[in-house]
């Protein structure tokens, strides 16, 4: 129960340091597009990523990938941009495209997310032969940690909705264009060219 609750909490504190805040502006572009009422959506969007994330960390932690770490720095906010665009490109289309488009990147996203994190899980884990459970141990932290960092991000969109009368497409530029902002900082401070 020990070994659970160590990486349950370090699966948590994985998403929910501030420090390390590319997962949270990934996860805000991923659901700025959803609405309350689509829970089910957004629950399969937080399982899609933390399944590509879970992917990429256990063929890392088995040795079957590894990928220079400098790449990886650099696309992750690549893929944090590239959905913030397409949040904005695709906001004359159907709101059902954007939100079908952003459950794939989640999880084919979240594969590239899983890296960033690998060479720490890998170090975590060491060379214990049952790497399968601290991996869902972990990956359920992650999960309970963005299942927190979603409904605070569609708390927040109601009350600016409903309070300050602001539209959903509006509400979907202002939020995508900020993380596109910070994400363009973040590709130039990690260029590895």
């Amino acid at each position: 129960m020990d070994n659970f609750i160590l990486y349950f909490k370090m699966g948590l504190n994985h998403v929910l340091d501030f420090s390390a805040y590319d997962h949270i502006l990934f996860l805000i572009v991923l659901a700025v597009v959803f609405a309350f009422k689509q829970w089910r959506k957004v629950l399969w969007l937080v399982t899609l990523f933390t399944l590509g994330h879970s992917v990429t960390l256990a063929l890392s932690a088995y040795g079957v990938l590894q990928i220079r770490m400098d790449v990886i720095e650099f696309l992750i906010p690549l893929t944090i941009f590239i959905t913030g665009v397409i949040n904005i490109i695709t906001l004359s289309k159907a709101a059902k495209d954007t939100e079908n488009i952003n459950l794939i990147f989640a999880l084919f996203f979240g594969l590239v997310h899983g890296l960033g994190f690998s060479n720490y899980f890998k170090m975590m884990v060491g060379q214990e032969e049952d790497k399968l459970f601290p991996l869902i141990e972990f990956a359920l932290g992650i999960e309970a940690a963005q299942a927190i960092i979603v409904l605070a991000i569609l708390i927040i969109g109601t009350l600016v909705l409903k309070i300050k009368k602001v539209t959903r497409k509006h509400w979907i530029i202002i939020c995508s264009l900020l993380v596109l902002l910070v994400s363009i900082k973040m590709m130039f401070e990690r260029i590895f060219w």
